[in-house]
């Protein structure tokens, strides 16, 4: 059997649909094969997808099963019923650790800047052969997984490929244009009903090697603005229980603004080294919406500058 699961800290709506579009794809193609995960879901993936469309399988790992990580390439933050001697394959968009999996999985790491790992399994399934039999849901699950980590094609990590792959997804789903819309603002009640637990299901924790403050939450909202005035003393209570190291990037599609708000001037300063942006009232407003994974690579970057 062949797991294919993700990170251990949470899943989103990119890992959480690659799993499960990919396990399908393996199983049409003769591969038996299962998505899971022991990770909370965050408030990428709506009720309305919980309850409605395919999603993960229920097994328990034994000692032959094989491994695919789908969203994560970082060794030290695996699931925890992954066995990194039985994985064979890696399907992620992360920078930082192409070197470690290229000397034990060569070909079979698929590590690359694109805007969504679920852009990456679509294009297993076209080249497959098999895209026509693809399942209603794993093709809406796919084109939301894009959506969501190109910023409804607002940001700049997506390229023309993310592109081509939403539109047959979204053609094959029976998508239509105001669907995009849609999928953000039920993200966003969901994100405003449990504020706390949602910033707790999309924070990563970062190396010092990574130019950028310890903690790094995220959420990509339609509407940002006026959360962010209403909500500010409680963000900074959850994100500063272990210090005042942080950063929240709050996207905002319908403004095409990225809200960066830190927890003190050390973890301002560490940002304003990557970016050129205004600040106000400790408020860095970006006039473009910027997701984690394009900081991480300013910050990898300058550390690579000798």
């Amino acid at each position: 059997m062949i797991i294919v699961t993700a990170g251990a800290a949470y899943l989103d709506i990119d890992a959480y649909a690659g799993c499960i579009a990919y396990a399908e794809l393996l199983n049409l193609s003769g591969r038996p094969a299962r998505a899971l995960s022991s990770a909370p879901l965050n408030e990428s993936i709506p009720q309305g997808f919980r309850d409605s469309l395919k999603g993960l399988d229920r097994h328990v790992p034994e000692g032959a099963d094989q491994f695919v990580l789908v969203d994560i390439s970082n060794h030290l933050h695996l699931d925890p019923l992954v066995d990194l001697a039985r994985v064979i394959e890696v399907i992620d968009h992360h920078p930082g650790f192409e070197a470690f999996w290229d000397e034990r999985l060569g070909k079979y790491a698929d590590i690359r800047p694109i805007g969504a790992a679920c852009t990456q399994v679509y294009e297993r399934w076209r080249d497959s052969g098999l895209l026509p039999r693809i399942s209603h849901d794993s093709a809406q699950l796919l084109a939301a997984g894009i959506l969501d980590n190109t910023l409804n094609f607002s940001g700049r990590s997506w390229t023309t490929a993310d592109r081509q792959a939403y539109a047959a997804l979204a053609t094959h789903a029976g998508l239509g244009p105001q669907w995009p819309e849609a999928y953000f603002q039920q993200c966003q009640q969901q994100i405003e009903a449990q504020l706390p637990q949602a910033l707790l299901k999309d924070l990563k924790v970062l190396e010092a090697s990574s130019n950028l403050p310890r903690r790094f939450a995220q959420l990509t909202l339609w509407q940002g603005e006026g959360l962010l005035a209403r909500q500010r003393h409680l963000i900074e209570q959850v994100l500063g229980q272990w210090g005042d190291d942080w950063l929240l990037n709050l996207i905002s599609l319908s403004e095409g603004k990225s809200y960066l708000l830190t927890g003190s001037p050390g973890s301002a300063r560490k940002l304003e080294r990557l970016l050129e942006c205004s600040a106000r009232d400790g408020v860095h407003c970006l006039a473009r919406p910027i997701l984690r994974k394009e900081l991480l690579r300013k910050g990898l970057a300058l550390q690579a500058v000798p």
